[in-house]
Parts: structure tokens; C-alpha cells; sequence
């Protein structure tokens, strides 16, 4: 093992030996090497009269660049654009970010967390994460209803098992008591259990309401505190799309932190969503506090481990789109801007929620439950999702996804409010014309 790594692992058992016991074999051997990158930092702070460390091209104004390129920037200085970015994201926009997790969810307030690292958007985040944490064979825990990418992922590429939970009870709401038994279940099984929390979810659309949210977090609290390792992602690409009073209006990150030396949340969030930059590929990793003091140290460790995994497979992220998410943050227009869209958002969610309330659809499709994000779910009665999704396409001209055998995953999030009712007539008429 390389010294650099012993030294980080020394750092994290120092504040939580458990944590360090999570990792994977390869989460254990990461360090951030103390190569070309960390001597072309020194020498950007100390080499005043000549520097000829880092690879890229320069002339007596800064780097070089071609007017062919930069003339499609604006109020946009060479240095932000077509320079390299650390490989951990650029220094400003990380502490930029950690200022809107902190506004987004204050009961963080005074909590221990890590800088947010830069990835390059929430899918890297996530591989990141398994690559640090999950082994082959290990197990993930995920609701039957999600993002068919985890499985690519975590299973396909990553060689984890995932085991599911029926999303929703017979209820209508979110079905906690499954989740918390499915997690037991797997800890038993294999002592450690990893958990992705995808709120608002995709493909179901759905957030979870405030005493459901606090239910999750306190049993998921109750398991890592009868002795079994509890690692907890929150997957928060959608955050702050929330269209109903009741739903908790923080990340279910924020009742997750210091809450059991056996519980590592970890939270991944990011501009492409939620400000509606999807081609940016702008996200971040933020590690939470175990129970049990002062954590600082372990967030760095955890920090630099994530970051020379970056560095070992993609050095770093686009810097030009770091420099403008960050000059759009500070703008004083920004979140009345973002305020106006998401408004937008949530009049085309209850346009959806208004038809179905008001047409008689149940013979051939119901609605799963929905309130957030930028989809929601229908469950067939009688057809083949893919089906029905092949005869809207050839027939109508209507793109849908069908992600399950029953289930068809609608977009509100790209359709206007006055075409909801066209749109739902003839998915209702194709049923109909499919049983003939």
C-alpha cells in the first residue's frame, strides 16, 4: 500500500475506525499522489519568476487560446475557461456550493461535513462512490422503481448485487417499513449494507412527506446502531423540485448526519437538474459526519481519496461550465430565476394530477404516487409497457418509456400544460385500440 494512503486510512480510523472498515479494498488504497499536480500548485503559489510545471500553453496574457473558440463566451476570462481545474473542482465553486447546501438544508448548521468534491455530474458521482465502497458480491438496496442506470452501474460494472423493496405500500405513500426491513435483511446477511435514497425519484417522481422522511432516517439510525455498518447515499439530482406542502424540503441528508458512529451518509447533488444545465455535467460528492466529535480530519482524508480517484481516471472536470455554474450563482437574479422555472415544473406536475383526477382512465391505467420531479408513472392493467410504448411511438408520433413490465414513465417535465390532455387521450385510445 502506498504511504500516502496508509496515512489517510491512519487519519480516518482516528475518528472512526468504522468508516475506514467500509471502504473497499480499493477505497482503502486511494490517496491523492503528490505528482504533477500538487508540485504545479506549489509552484503557482511560489514560482514568481519562471513556471514550467504544468501542460498546457501559455503567452505573457495567460494561457493560449484560439478567437475561434472564445468568441462564444461571454464576460468570461481565459483563465476560467481553457485552463485545467484541480482534479478535486475548482477551490471557489466548492465553497460556493457547501454555502448553498448549508442555506438549502440550515439544520446542517454546526454538523461536520467534507467540502463538496467536483464530479462530472451525479452518474460519476455514484460510480465514484461504489468504487469506494462496494466490493463484488456486496449488496445495494434499492426500491423497485429506479434509474435503470444503477444497475449498469453498480452491477454490471461494479459486479454488486442490488436487492429491492416494493416502492410504494397500499397506501398510496412511500413504503418505508419495506425499505428499513429490506436493509435489515442485507445487514444480517452481510454485516454492512449500502442504500441509495433517490428523492424526487426517478422514474416515480415522488419525494418523501416530512414523517417519512424522519421515519427512513430513524430506522436507518436504529440499524447501524445495532451494530451493523450503514452506508447511506442520497442521490439528490432533483432536489428542490418539489411540488406538494407536505414533502420534507431538505435532503433526507440532513437527518442522517452525526447520527450513529455506524452510519456514513454520503450526498450527491449537482447543477444539471436542478438548474437546468443537463449538458454542464456539474455535480458533487459531499461527505456527512459518523456520530462521535470532531470528524475534520476524515472528511479530508475522504476528500483526497475521492479525488485521486478522479485523478486516476478522468484527472479532472471540465472547468469552463465550474466558472459559469459558479458566476451563475452569484448572480443576484439567479434563484428568482430558478424560482420561475420551477414554478413552470410544478403547474405542468398538477396539469398531469388535474387530468387524471378528472377522467375515468382505471379500467386500463392507473397513476403511481407523484409530486416532485420530472416524472411520474403510470401502471398498466392489461398491457406490455414496452407495447404500448412501441404503438404510441409507431402510431402517434408519442415518445414514452416503458421501465418495467406494467410501468410507463411520462415526462412532464417537457410538455406543455395545455397538451396534457391530448396526451392522455391517446395513451388512453392506443389501450384501447391495442386490445383489438
Amino acid at each position: 500500500m502506498n504511504p500516502l494512503a496508509k496515512e489517510l486510512n491512519e487519519q480516518i480510523a482516528k475518528d472512526s475506525p468504522v468508516v475506514l472498515e467500509m471502504l473497499s479494498d480499493l477505497g482503502k488504497n486511494l490517496f491523492m499522489p503528490k505528482g504533477i499536480i500538487t508540485q504545479s500548485a506549489e509552484a503557482k503559489e511560489k514560482a514568481h519568476k519562471f513556471n514550467v510545471t504544468i501542460g498546457i500553453a501559455t503567452d505573457k496574457k495567460g494561457p493560449m487560446y484560439l478567437d475561434s473558440v472564445y468568441k462564444y463566451f461571454n464576460d468570461m476570462t481565459p483563465s476560467d475557461l481553457f485552463t485545467y481545474a484541480p482534479s478535486s473542482g475548482k477551490p471557489e465553486l466548492r465553497k460556493r456550493w457547501a454555502e448553498k447546501i448549508l442555506k438549502d438544508c440550515p439544520s446542517l448548521t454546526g454538523k461536520t461535513l467534507s467540502l463538496p468534491v467536483v464530479t462530472n455530474a451525479l452518474t460519476h458521482g455514484l460510480k465514484l462512490v461504489g468504487d469506494m465502497f462496494l466490493e463484488k458480491g456486496d449488496t445495494l438496496v434499492l426500491p423497485d422503481m429506479f434509474w435503470g442506470n444503477y444497475r449498469l452501474t453498480y452491477a454490471t460494472i461494479g459486479g454488486a448485487e442490488i436487492s429491492t423493496f416494493k416502492t410504494f405500500n397500499d397506501n398510496g405513500g412511500y413504503n418505508v417499513d419495506a425499505l428499513l426491513e429490506k436493509c435489515r435483511e442485507v445487514a444480517r446477511i452481510k454485516g454492512k449494507v449500502m442504500v441509495i435514497l433517490n428523492f424526487p425519484n426517478n422514474p416515480s417522481g415522488y419525494a418523501p412527506t416530512t414523517a417519512e422522511a424522519k421515519a427512513i432516517a430513524d430506522g436507518l439510525t436504529a440499524i447501524a446502531e445495532s451494530g451493523f455498518k450503514v452506508i447511506v447515499v442520497c442521490d439528490d439530482a432533483y432536489f428542490g423540485l418539489f411540488y406538494e406542502d407536505d414533502i420534507y424540503p431538505e435532503s433526507l441528508f440532513s437527518l442522517l448526519v452525526d447520527r450513529s458512529k455506524n452510519l456514513l451518509p454520503i450526498r450527491l447533488d449537482g447543477a444539471t437538474k436542478e438548474h437546468f444545465v443537463w449538458g454542464f455535467r456539474v455535480g458533487f460528492v459531499t461527505f456527512g459526519q459518523t456520530a462521535g466529535g470532531d470528524q475534520k480530519a476524515m472528511m479530508t482524508a475522504l476528500e483526497k481519496k475521492l479525488t485521486g480517484l478522479i485523478r486516476g481516471t478522468i484527472s479532472n472536470c471540465p472547468h469552463n461550465s465550474q466558472s459559469i455554474i459558479l458566476k451563475a450563482l452569484n448572480d443576484p437574479k439567479f434563484d428568482e430565476q430558478r424560482a420561475e422555472k420551477v414554478k413552470i415544473m410544478k403547474g405542468r406536475a398538477r396539469s398531469f394530477k388535474k387530468v387524471l383526477a378528472e377522467n375515468d382512465f382505471s379500467d386500463e391505467f392507473t397513476p403511481y404516487p407523484f409530486n416532485s420531479g420530472y416524472f411520474m408513472c403510470l401502471k398498466l392493467k392489461n398491457l406490455d409497457a414496452e407495447q404500448l410504448r412501441v404503438y404510441l411511438l409507431d402510431k402517434y408520433g408519442i415518445g414514452t418509456i416503458s421501465s418495467g413490465s406494467t410501468d410507463l414513465r411520462l415526462a412532464f417535465s417537457c410538455l406543455d400544460e395545455a397538451d396534457t390532455p391530448e396526451l392522455f387521450k391517446y395513451i388512453y385510445q392506443a389501450c384501447k385500440e391495442l386490445h383489438k
